[in-house]
């Protein structure tokens, strides 16, 4: 079982980035996926979150820039972030879940994680 981010790297503020979640072992569609990012010097953070059925949910730090999307075919989850800010700097993991629930504040309904990738928002 193994998750792998990508897509993560250094982009202007207001800029756009497309990180990709791509899992082998196990199919995504059967959990919910979520993304955290943690920042240097800060605790870790949920921002987004898809279900199985594919809700979507996005703290609010992140809503209407941020979108989160399965590919069934491509066994992955994508989050496009849009708009990028400084503060959008973090290393970003996905996880598969086992629901959203408190996804932004809990890491306790997590199964499996990724490596993680670094998003750099800087001019």
């Amino acid at each position: 079982v193994q998750l792998v981010e990508s897509g993560g790297g250094l982009v202007q503020p207001g800029g756009s980035l497309r990180l990709s979640c791509a899992a082998s072992g196990f199919t995504l569609d059967d959990y919910a996926i979520g993304w955290f990012r943690q920042a240097p010097g800060k605790e870790r953070e949920g921002v987004s979150c898809i279900s199985r059925g594919s809700a979507t949910y996005y703290v609010d730090s992140v809503k209407g820039r941020f979108t989160i999307s399965r590919d069934n075919a491509k066994n992955t989850v994508s989050l496009q972030m849009n708009s990028l800010k400084v503060e959008d700097t973090a290393v970003y993991y996905c996880a598969a879940r086992s629901t959203c629930a408190s996804y932004t504040s809990s890491a306790r309904f997590v199964l499996w994680w990724g490596q993680g990738t670094l998003v750099t928002v800087s001019s």
